[in-house]
């Protein structure tokens, strides 16, 4: 089977009707997959071809200013060359599609991939033709993957046929389609705490008259070219009692049957996260015949502690001292150290020439990292100088600093005591005398 896709970069423009409804228009490209040519390694080869579409009856709220928003008025003359998606949104309405209208004045890039999609058991060749769009909206959460199904055309000798993709055409030189389901998240990633629990949000829309009664959810994780099963749910949307079925792969994951159910509601809960859940999270939704997914990535962090191997430095004339401060159990592996220092004349601490002497990073059984520098102070470092040791990572906000005041030498025990004893010897000779 030839895989046909588009890609929707992020011109488009708008318009909006009386009733309270817009259409967004996308400038798109069609990208078809062929065979690679002999000599190249078996490769496929990509062509593109202008193509557009139109996202009909997108509802905009009460509030929202029209007077920016243009007609959108269809081809005087239908090309059949022309690629012209037509699709109605309103049933079932794509969630947040609002962000559609602002995208371009927000300077936000629209992606969008749309390829033939043949349900299961039917066939390539099969009338209405299927097609499954996926939308990208560049720097916001917004991410959809709707399955397209065009609607009947009433030919006779005048009617047009698409050249590339062999569909009639409306009189308007437009490809009809309907939105028959959709899969969608609020999210695209989301980071959470080493031992802390995660929403995972995902859900689904169809049409009034549903597709089907049975619903089936998979989670799956995805993480360095490793695979495996998260959660996987069955159930019915007429909510027949006794027919959910679940398999929990990883301990501590769970979803609310009665919300996919009631809501559409596909998001998956972990608790007790650990680095190893760390990674592309697939959530697929299949509805009788019907699939769609969506991705979202996890990051784990952890932010590190940092402590000194010494509470106090006293200063020795006679020789150099050593410093280390360690930082463990952060994630992910990126953290930099820093020792600066503070004298009591200075306002703003600077950076140490010698930066002393950085371990290799250790890795503990839950995933976790440690790493520990060693310094030597000098004895030439005034007393009441801050010695600071700086760590930057991921997980912190600002940079987490420990330190501590360089103070004065004591005087040498040896000195001390013979002057005590020269003191004595001197005061039993005044008394004898």
């Amino acid at each position: 089977m030839m895989l046909i896709e588009v890609i929707f970069f992020g011109y488009f423009v708008t318009c909006v009707y009386a009733n309270g409804v817009a259409d967004v228009v996308l400038s798109c490209s069609l990208v078809e997959e062929g065979v690679g040519m002999g000599g190249m390694g078996g490769g496929s080869l990509f062509t593109r071809t202008p193509a557009t579409l139109v996202l009909r009856d997108i509802a905009v709220a009460p509030d929202e200013s029209l007077e920016s928003l243009t007609p959108f008025v269809p081809p005087s003359i239908p090309d059949p060359d022309a690629i012209l998606f037509e699709v109605k949104v309103s049933s079932p309405e794509i969630p947040n599609a609002d962000v559609l209208l602002h995208a371009d004045c927000n300077e936000q890039e629209v992606m969008c991939e749309i390829s033939r999609y043949s349900p299961h058991g039917s066939q390539d060749s099969s009338d209405p033709a299927y097609f499954m769009v996926s939308l990208n909206v560049e720097g916001v959460e917004f991410s959809t993957a709707l399955i397209l199904r065009t609607l009947t055309v009433a030919r006779d000798q005048s009617t047009l046929i698409q050249n590339k993709l062999g569909l009639p055409l409306s009189q308007s030189g437009t490809l009809l389609t309907e939105v028959l389901f959709l899969v969608f998240s609020h999210i695209k990633s989301v980071t959470a705490p080493l031992r802390g629990d995660v929403l995972l949000n995902c859900g689904f829309k169809q049409q009034e008259i549903p597709l089907a009664q049975e619903v089936g959810i998979e989670w799956r994780l995805q993480h360095r070219g490793k695979g495996r099963k998260v959660l996987e749910m069955k159930t019915r949307l007429d909510d027949a009692e006794g027919s959910t079925v679940v398999h929990e792969e990883r301990n501590g994951s769970s979803m609310d049957a009665a919300r996919v159910v009631s809501e559409g509601d596909a998001s998956v809960t972990l608790t007790k996260l650990k680095v190893f859940d760390e990674g592309t999270y697939i959530c697929t939704v299949s509805l009788g015949p019907f699939h769609a997914q969506q991705i979202i990535q996890l990051r784990i962090n952890q932010p590190p502690h940092v402590l000194l191997s010494e509470e106090k430095l006293v200063l020795k004339s006679s020789s150099r001292q050593t410093l280390s401060c360690h930082c463990t159990k952060y994630y992910p592996l990126d953290a930099q150290m820093e020792w600066l220092s503070l004298s009591p004349t200075d306002t703003e601490p600077t950076l140490l020439p010698n930066q002393g002497s950085l371990s290799s990073h250790r890795q503990h059984g839950d995933g976790t990292y440690s790493l520990s520098s060693q310094l030597t102070v000098p004895s030439s470092v005034s007393p009441g100088t801050k010695i600071i040791c700086s760590v930057s990572h991921v997980a912190l906000d600002t940079p987490l600093s420990v330190s501590l005041v360089v103070e004065s030498p004591e005087p040498d025990s040896y000195w001390w005591v013979l002057g005590f004893l020269i003191i004595t010897v001197l005061f039993f000779y005044q008394v004898m005398r």
